[in-house]
C-alpha cells in the first residue's frame, strides 16, 4: 500500500494522506478511481481523483457542483454515500462508500459465463431499489444521466446503490 502524496509544487489540502491506496479500479478520460483504506479506521472507499487541469472553468464548477448534488443524496440507503471531498495535488478527491459486491455488469458476466439464470426474485429486488434511490433523486431534482449496470453497485448485503451520478 502506498500513501496518496501530493507532488511538489501544488498546493494540497493534505486530507488525502489520510488514506492509503489499495488498488486501481478504474480510468476514465479525466481521472481514476482508487480502492482506499482509511488509516483512522481502515475502513476502504472509493476515491475518485479527477485531474482539474484538463477541465475547463466551466467543467470545474460544474464538478464542483456535483460534489454539493452528491452530498444531498447520501442519506439514501440506495444511493452511493460520498462521504467527503476536496481538493488535493490539483486533483478533485471525491472519497465514497466502497461496493464490496462489485458493480451489475460484472454480475451479469459471471452469470452469463455460467450459463444460469437470475432468480426472478432477485431481479424484481434490485429493480425496486433502483427506482427507490431513482425516486429520491428525482424529488431533490437531480436527474441521474447514465443509469446502466456498470452505474449500479452491490453489496454483500444485498442491498443496491446506485453512483456515478456524471461527475
Amino acid at each position: 500500500m502506498r500513501t496518496l502524496a501530493p507532488r511538489s509544487g501544488v498546493k494540497s489540502t493534505g486530507k488525502a494522506s489520510r488514506y492509503s491506496v489499495v488498488k486501481i479500479i478504474g480510468r476514465g478520460s479525466f481521472g481514476t478511481a482508487y480502492l482506499v483504506r482509511r488509516k483512522a479506521d481502515s475502513f476502504l472507499y472509493v476515491m475518485k481523483k479527477l485531474v482539474l487541469e484538463q477541465l475547463g472553468q466551466r467543467e470545474r464548477a460544474e464538478a464542483m457542483n456535483e460534489c454539493a448534488v452528491l452530498t444531498k443524496l447520501r442519506n439514501h440507503p440506495n444511493i452511493v454515500r460520498v462521504i467527503e471531498h476536496f481538493i488535493d495535488d490539483g486533483r478533485l478527491c471525491i472519497v465514497m462508500e466502497y461496493a464490496d459486491g462489485g458493480d451489475l455488469a460484472k454480475r451479469i458476466e459471471a452469470q452469463v459465463a455460467s450459463k444460469s439464470n437470475f432468480l426472478e426474485e432477485l431481479v424484481i429486488n434490485w429493480f425496486v431499489q433502483i427506482c427507490l434511490a431513482l425516486r429520491f433523486a428525482h424529488e431533490r431534482k437531480v436527474l441521474h444521466r447514465d443509469v446502466k449496470p456498470q452505474n449500479v453497485f452491490l453489496m454483500r448485503s444485498g442491498a443496491v446503490r446506485l453512483g456515478d451520478f456524471g461527475i
